[in-house]
């Protein structure tokens, strides 16, 4: 994990520095931080397998309680980076095979993202970045035969690794209309977790599952705090 975030640090330094060298000596742009918000519709599927064996997965739809905020900084008209904070509902559907269950998992996590972006920095451009979270809520619920047999909500779970990271790649379209695929290098379930029946037999449920999760995301950013303020760029001249 902290291989790829020194990846991506190098890789927004590097451009950072290239888009630079176009720059003015007479006249130096000079753009203020702002910010955007909104939320997101997130439609999530898996990479998954269970005991060795690749298995499908139900796509999942999520439109509540995903919120982001975006820290933008502007180096030109044509580049910058943002970071920020971000509330997100993220997980998987799945059948387990033989036995007629379905599980339905989720996490509530929470993100900073680190990003760099290329395009038109008042109107369309695409972005990249990585980001990492903190899954501080996990709920399951357990079906079997259609029909709703169990359900949980656990906080700072130990059944689902902690911190959670991937990368991601969108586009910025008019009118604040975003979309965002993203997906999580880290496994959803930590596949060390143990508990005690009632027998008191000591099982592994999530051992034999891997899960890497994997979203579509649709998002209006409903809010550019002083965006129109300071979409001209301030300069500043060299004479005297």
């Amino acid at each position: 994990m902290k291989k790829h975030f020194l990846v991506l640090v190098a890789c927004s330094i590097v451009i950072t520095t290239l888009a630079q060298t176009d720059t003015n000596k007479e006249t130096t742009p000079k753009r203020r931080p702002y910010v955007s918000s909104g939320g997101e519709a997130i439609f999530s599927l898996a990479n998954l397998s269970i005991a060795g064996a690749e298995r499908g997965t139900v796509l999942r739809f999520s439109p509540f309680f995903n919120v982001q905020t975006w820290v933008h900084m502007d180096r030109n008209e044509h580049f910058g980076w943002f970071s920020g904070l971000t509330l997100r509902n993220v997980g998987l559907i799945y059948d387990v095979p033989g036995t007629g269950i379905r599980k339905k998992a989720r996490t509530y996590n929470v993100g900073i993202p680190l990003a760099f972006k290329v395009g038109d920095m008042d109107g369309k451009f695409v972005y990249a970045g990585y980001e990492i979270e903190l899954a501080f809520n996990y709920k399951e619920k357990t079906f079997e035969n259609e029909k709703k047999t169990d359900k949980f909500n656990v906080w700072f779970s130990d059944r689902v690794n902690l911190f959670q990271h991937g990368f991601f790649v969108g586009a910025q379209l008019p009118h604040g209309a975003n979309i965002k695929f993203k997906y999580y290098l880290s496994r959803f379930y930590n596949n060390n977790y143990s508990e005690r029946d009632a027998n008191g037999v000591v099982t592994q449920p999530y051992a034999p599952i891997d899960a890497n999760v994997f979203y579509f995301a649709l998002s209006f950013m409903l809010r550019r705090e002083e965006m129109e303020k300071f979409k001209k760029p301030i300069t500043y001249s060299t004479r005297r």
